[in-house]
């Protein structure tokens, strides 16, 4: 069995900025997996995450006719850890609320590149949708313990 992260936990790592892996079932053909990409999210604690895509691309056609998504987030560094939760969608907005993409600029992108990005994607984004799903499923994993227990003695700088 994996080790879990406590609710506070899961919901503090989801809510820090990393890039998530977006999945949503693609039934477009018998012998197609899941749709699976990389996005940049929006989470606080306790909320709903937000997505947003361009309103005519593929993941945002299968996001609007499967009505839920998938999405995990993990930490490459050792110890690892993970975080994947699934649920609804419980809101569409067209378009996206500027103050919405606003933010998500500035939390992948320090302010000068989030500015530069803004405008010059401005005409683009008008485009774009903002998918809001509510975490239902929570699944997680925090190797912490469990790389502790195979540690070489004095390798974290302790004799």
């Amino acid at each position: 069995m994996l080790p879990t992260m406590s609710r506070h936990d899961r919901e503090q790592f989801l809510a820090d900025r990393r890039v998530g892996v977006l999945g949503v079932v693609d039934p477009r053909g018998g012998d197609r997996a899941p749709l699976v990409v990389p996005v940049w999210y929006g989470y606080e604690a306790g909320g709903e995450i937000v997505v947003q895509t361009g309103r005519e691309t593929v993941k945002g056609q299968l996001l609007r006719a499967a009505g839920r998504f998938s999405l995990c987030v993990q930490d490459e560094r050792r110890p690892y850890r993970y975080v994947s939760v699934e649920g609804p969608v419980v809101a569409v907005e067209d378009p996206v609320p500027p103050a919405v993409r606003e933010n998500l600029a500035h939390r992948y992108l320090d302010p000068d590149e989030a500015r530069a990005y803004l405008a010059a994607t401005a005409a683009q984004l008008k485009d774009d949708v903002l998918f809001r799903l509510s975490p239902q499923r929570w699944r997680t994993a925090d190797f912490a313990a469990f790389a502790a227990d195979f540690a070489e003695p004095g390798a974290d700088g302790a004799a």
